[in-house]
């Protein structure tokens, strides 16, 4: 059972539609693996072009990842018709990102009417052996329908 109740009921059709609609992730070959209320895991195929002159996988690439992770997390926890804003990020690269494959994990710490905090990791595979690359805390900010939370009060 989830820690999070979500506020739309259909937030897994919204937070896949979301996901699909961004042509980076499709670019950068993200695909998302685990949806549930609060959480969320992406993962995405080793790929040279993306990677940084030592063939690790480039800190950007990661840090992109990781940021849409945390922004599908809080994005399930969101009332129905609302967006999502990264509004900051801490990102902490802790190992070379080596692997053929690798999962960006995240979830929900603190949701909020209009931000939510989250956290997220990175974990490269590598000869079937997961290793924490980076992690990350971030505050996403809810884009409400204009007047909409307003009208809440």
């Amino acid at each position: 059972m989830s820690r999070f109740e979500p506020k739309n009921p259909d937030f897994r059709v919204a937070a896949t539609a979301i996901f699909e609609a961004q042509p980076a992730m499709r670019t950068l070959g993200v695909s998302l693996a685990l949806l549930k209320p609060g959480e969320v895991e992406l993962a995405m195929a080793y790929s040279p072009a993306f990677t940084q002159q030592h063939g690790f996988m480039h800190a950007g690439i990661i840090t992109a990842a990781l940021d849409n992770a945390c922004g599908i997390a809080a994005f399930t926890l969101m009332p129905k018709g609302a967006g999502i804003l990264t509004v900051e990020f801490k990102t902490n690269l802790l190992a070379p990102a080596k692997g053929e494959r690798f999962m960006f994990r995240a979830a929900v710490v603190k949701p909020g009417r209009t931000l939510t905090v989250c956290e997220a990791r990175a974990f490269a595979e590598h000869q079937g052996i997961e290793t924490l690359v980076a992690t990350m805390t971030g505050t996403l900010m809810a884009m409400m329908p204009s007047g909409q939370l307003e009208a809440r009060g």
